[in-house]
C-alpha cells in the first residue's frame, strides 16, 4: 500500500507523540503539536497511540492511495473531498483503492491529522518517527513532504482489518448508497462533541504559575489574566509568539539555563510572551512566567494566527485532573467504538 502526494500543502510532516530521552543532548521532542487530535486518529483506525501520522498545517495536501485502506482525519477542518463531496471527519473511513483525497484551507482550527490503518512504514530515528525541521532528520527524508513522494503503509492491526471489514458490510445497506457513490465509506457515529478540545479562534488557555512568576511586577501579573495576546505571524512549531501587554520582571536577577517543555511561556527582554510547542529548544534562558497546562496544549497549536489567547490561573491539582479527564475521554471514544461494531449498529 503506498501513498502518492500529488500536492503538498503549506506545510504537510509525518509526526508521532514525539522524540523523548534525547533533550539532555540538545535534541527537541518534536511530535505533533495537537496530541489529541493525533492520539484520536490512531485510535479510530486501529492503531498503537504511537504510530506515525500525517500533521497538515493551514493547507492540506492532495493524496491519492494506491490500495483500499481505512483513515481518519481529526483535529482542523480542512474540507476533505473525494470527487467534490466531503469526507467526514473524527471517525473511521474506508477508502478504495485509486481514490484521491484534496484538503483545502483550514478552518475551525490550523491543523489536522490522517492516520492510516497500519501506520507509515519509516525508519525510526532516535526513537520517533517526527520530522524535526531543524535539524533535518526523522520523518521523511526530515523535511516537509513534496509533490511525487510516495509514503508505504503497513499492515493494519486486526482491530484495523476488522473497522475495514465493518464498513464493507455497512456499505452493502441502502443507507450507505450515497457514500458508495461518493467511493468513501463511513460510519454515521463519530467521536463526541464532548470529547473533543474545545478549538476556537479566540480561546482561554488555563496555566499554572511558573517557576519565575514571583519576579514579575504586579503589573505584569495582573496583565496576564485580564488582557488579550494576539498570535503573531512569527509563530511556528518551535513557539507561538504573543503580542500584547508587555510583561515586566521588578529586578534584574541572573538566570541560568533551565530545562523546558511544552506549554512552557517564556518572557524575553521584549516583554512579549511565548509559548514553546512540539519543536522547542531543550532549554531556555529567559524568564518563566506560567506553564501553559497539558490539556489545552490542542487549544493552543490550533489557535490561528491574529486569534487573541486569555489566561487563566488554576491550581496544579485542578492541571492534573483535567489531564486525566482528557485521557479517560479517549478510553470512551475507544470503548465506544468497539461496541458499535460488536452491536452491528451504524
Amino acid at each position: 500500500m503506498t501513498i502518492i502526494v500529488r500536492r503538498s500543502g503549506l506545510l504537510t510532516t509525518i509526526q508521532d507523540l514525539g522524540r523523548y530521552g534525547y533533550q539532555r543532548v540538545g535534541v527537541s521532542v518534536s511530535g505533533a503539536m495537537d496530541p489529541y487530535a493525533s492520539l484520536c486518529a490512531n485510535l479510530l483506525v486501529g492503531n498503537e497511540r504511537t504510530a506515525p501520522l500525517l500533521e497538515l498545517t493551514v493547507t492540506g495536501p492532495s493524496l491519492t492511495f494506491t490500495e483500499p485502506t481505512v483513515i481518519a482525519i481529526c483535529g482542523a477542518d480542512m474540507k476533505p473531498v473525494v470527487q467534490g463531496k466531503r469526507v467526514p471527519m473524527w471517525r473511521p473511513v474506508y477508502v478504495p483503492a485509486d481514490t484521491t483525497i484534496e484538503f483545502g484551507t483550514a478552518r475551525q482550527g490550523v491543523r489536522a491529522y490522517v492516520a492510516f490503518a497500519g501506520g507509515l512504514q519509516l525508519e525510526r530515528r532516535m526513537g520517533s518517527y517526527s520530522t524535526y525541521l531543524m535539524a533535518g532528520f526523522g520523518g521523511y527524508d526530515g523535511r516537509a513532504l513534496r509533490e511525487g513522494d510516495r509514503l508505504p503503509v503497513g499492515e493494519p492491526s486486526p482491530l484495523g482489518k476488522e473497522l475495514a471489514a465493518y464498513l464493507m458490510d455497512a456499505s452493502a445497506r441502502s443507507e450507505y448508497g450515497e457514500w458508495k457513490q461518493h467511493h468513501v465509506l463511513s460510519p454515521a457515529w463519530q467521536v463526541g462533541s464532548s470529547a473533543m478540545p474545545r478549538y476556537a479562534p479566540d480561546p482561554i488557555v488555563r496555566f499554572i504559575r511558573g517557576i519565575h512568576y514571583t519576579w514579575f511586577d504586579a503589573s505584569s501579573v495582573e496583565a496576564l489574566t485580564i488582557s488579550r495576546y494576539r498570535l503573531t505571524p512569527q509563530s511556528d512549531r518551535m513557539g507561538c509568539r504573543l503580542c500584547g501587554r508587555k510583561l515586566q520582571i521588578k529586578d534584574s536577577h541572573v538566570l541560568l539555563s533551565e530545562a523546558v517543555t511544552a506549554g512552557t511561556v517564556q518572557v524575553p527582554p521584549d516583554g512579549q510572551p511565548i509559548i514553546l510547542m512540539a519543536d522547542r529548544q531543550t532549554t531556555g534562558g529567559y524568564p518563566v512566567i506560567a506553564q501553559v497546562i497539558s490539556a489545552d496544549l490542542p487549544v493552543v497549536a490550533q489557535t490561528p494566527i491574529g486569534g487573541q489567547i486569555s489566561f487563566v490561573e488554576v491550581s496544579l491539582e485542578e492541571a492534573q485532573r483535567l489531564w486525566i479527564q482528557m485521557h479517560k475521554e479517549l478510553q470512551l471514544v475507544a470503548a465506544g467504538m468497539r461496541a458499535y461494531m460488536k452491536s452491528g449498529r451504524r
